[in-house]
């Protein structure tokens, strides 16, 4: 169902497979390669959000890498492509996950020889500029460490924006950010749109703007693609409200209105007939450290009817769960509205999705369009089977597990535990609970992501052990939880830390989510701990039920945190559990990974879709090739969808 690509650095690439996609019709395949266009359009926008320099960085190390001129067969030139390899797979120069600017293994020196081997009209330089220039500037960014070191800043105690190099404030501090933000907003505004969402904020003359996402705007030139392809799939969609909900997104491009975001966020969520779905567009805000800005992103997906069975009985029972959840009622939606989901086949990926992306997404963000129209979710199925087949055989659980009956619960409901879990939080745990009325939905910062995601772990880790699970055919037999409580808590308490450099603290929001959930517990009752046999640390949970019972405390907590907009509460509990690391536990734990000889990282190659005309020039077929290596899909991605 899938097969190894290349691995360099901390990276192993896959390739994942269209499963079904022979079966789909032709006008279905049509649709789906419109949309894909749609998606690869979008590549330069996340580079050049990811740090303002990113995109003529891989241009310039692009053409030393294409170039005749340059001898390949050394040292220097094997670290060149690895680092550009990293460029490409991160959509800039700091790690995908880490935030941190990667460190060259080659020298300044090399650069500029093989710089000046190069035709400077392959070179990204500007209107008048020289190659001296051009790598005074760029080589500061690249070999000065200290310099714009880290995308996103979520350190505690100073200035996030100044300190943090992604590219969506200008001359800004957090204090004059968050102040301009706040004062837009309309007090008791019951359906409020996402402030920032789709722009850049820069000061120039002393003034606040906002540099705004859009047709005519920034980012014009790949928007504009964007557009003209979405305007192709409205002429083959499967229905008309596919077709109202592509001309309502097209609408937000052209006039970046965020009120015509938000109408066609509520579109799409009742876009509910047809096989084939997408996301496109300025979605997820972890890339900026104030939580505002939406990173560009896309993915073509379309219905695995026979698993998207299991998500149809957790949606059919959602006001069941909304009912008994473990937290306070007034924190409970008295009717849950629209909550779908499918477990998809991903057919292309794009943006702050591709090389590495989700494996569960729930959308749309916005509190109030939740509340009142409901939320869609996809579990990535064909993505999440090639996780799990590249898992097998690595000896990871040997290494990380000693105790025999956890490596036979692992064994035996570890996959089909991993996919409810993920079904449970993004279908359900997303979309659960509700704000009290009058409360910010931005109210707890650069705190909010990792609390939301925190939620959404608990609300699936509490029903994994409820015997609901079992009777609704979701679950075998209620042994099946354990395998979930082990596997999370070993990762939060241990092995996501592979992730980290030594000497490094927590910051990425899924980390600091699984971080704060796992050492709550451990802290909270003598249930959960980490012990020593041989001199290897090792996760014992010795009592499952009470554990399931401190899952329900922390949720009651947390759903308490986000439905008061406890900012206070919020920064305790992030602070005190999730961020920083006991040293001596990530060496031992970085030191066993090494030995395995895993990259901690997967990230996937798409399938290259190639159409098929008849002699009259129409497509008539959609061909898949598998064959593309990165070097080439990359540069490939390079000549074809470069706009910026």
């Amino acid at each position: 169902m899938f097969c190894f690509g290349e691995r360099f650095a901390d990276i192993q690439m896959l390739r994942y497979k269209l499963n079904g996609f022979d079966k789909l019709s032709a006008r279905q395949k049509l649709y789906i390669y419109y949309l894909s266009k749609a998606t690869l359009y979008g590549r330069d926008i996340t580079f050049d959000q990811f740090g303002k320099y990113n995109l003529r960085i891989r241009k310039m190390l692009e053409a030393v890498f294409v170039s005749p001129a340059v001898i390949r067969d050394t040292k220097e030139f094997n670290a060149l492509e690895e680092y550009l390899k990293r460029v490409w797979f991160s959509n800039g120069i700091y790690h995908h996950y880490g935030c941190q600017k990667f460190k060259p293994g080659f020298s300044r020196e090399y650069l500029r020889s093989c710089l000046e081997a190069v035709s400077s009209d392959s070179l990204p330089l500007k209107k008048g500029e020289t190659l001296d220039e051009m790598c005074d500037e760029l080589f500061h960014v690249i070999f000065d460490e200290e310099y714009m070191s880290k995308r996103v800043n979520k350190s505690e105690g100073c200035d996030l924006v100044v300190t943090s190099a992604c590219n969506y404030y200008e001359n800004v501090t957090q204090e004059e950010a968050e102040e301009f933000y706040r004062s837009m907003k309309k007090p008791d505004d019951d359906s409020p749109v996402s402030y920032g969402l789709n722009s850049r904020l820069v000061k120039s003359s002393g003034l606040l703007e906002e540099q705004v996402w859009k047709v005519g705007g920034m980012y014009s030139e790949a928007i504009e693609k964007i557009v003209y392809w979405l305007g192709k799939a409205a002429e083959v969609t499967e229905n008309e409200k596919q077709h109202t909900v592509i001309s309502k997104l097209i609408k937000f491009y052209r006039t970046g209105s965020l009120e015509d975001f938000d109408d066609y966020s509520i579109e799409w969520v009742g876009a509910l007939e047809g096989d084939i779905d997408f996301i496109n567009g300025f979605i997820e805000v972890y890339g900026d450290p104030l939580g505002l800005k939406g990173s560009w992103e896309g993915i073509v997906e379309y219905k695995d009817a026979e698993a998207t069975k299991r998500t149809d009985i957790i949606c059919s029972n959602a006001q069941w769960f909304e009912d008994h959840s473990p937290v306070n009622p007034k924190f409970r939606k008295t009717k849950v509205r629209g909550v779908t989901a499918s477990v998809i086949c991903a057919a292309m990926l794009g943006g702050d999705e591709y090389p590495s992306t989700a494996i569960g997404i729930n959308l749309p963000n916005a509190d109030w369009i939740r509340s009142r129209y409901g939320s869609k979710s996809v579990t990535i199925g064909n993505l999440t089977e090639a996780y799990n087949m590249a898992a097998k055989g690595s000896g990871f659980r040997q290494e990380f597990v000693s105790d025999e009956g956890v490596l036979e619960l692992l064994d035996k409901y570890g996959d089909i535990c991993d996919e409810l879990h993920t079904d449970l939080h993004e279908c359900l745990g997303h979309g659960s609970g509700r704000l009290l009325p009058g409360v910010d939905p931005d109210s707890l910062k650069s705190y909010g992501s990792t609390i939301e995601e925190a939620r959404a772990d608990l609300f699936a880790l509490y029903y994994m052990a409820d015997v609901k699970m079992v009777e609704l055919g979701l679950l075998p037999d209620m042994e099946a939880y354990k395998a979930e409580y082990y596997s999370y808590m070993m990762n939060g308490l241990m092995t996501q830390l592979v992730r980290i450099n030594i000497g490094d603290i927590i910051e990425e929001d899924h980390m600091r989510n699984r971080a704060l959930v796992a050492n709550w517990c451990m802290a909270h009752g003598d249930v959960l701990r980490i012990v020593k046999r041989e001199g290897k640390s090792y996760v014992e949970i010795k009592d499952y039920d009470k554990l399931h019972v401190l899952i329900g405390k922390l949720l009651w907590e947390i759903q308490r945190i986000k439905s008061e907009g406890d900012f206070e509460a919020a920064r305790s509990l992030v602070e005190r559990y999730a961020v920083n690391i006991d040293a001596g536990l990530h060496a031992e734990i970085v030191g066993r990974y090494e030995q395995l000889n895993i990259a901690p990282y997967k990230g996937f190659l798409n399938p290259w879709m190639k159409p098929v005309y008849d002699e009259a020039g129409e497509i008539t077929d959609i061909e898949l090739d598998y064959s593309e290596d990165m070097s080439h899909q990359m540069l490939r991605y390079s000549r074809e969808y470069s706009t910026l």
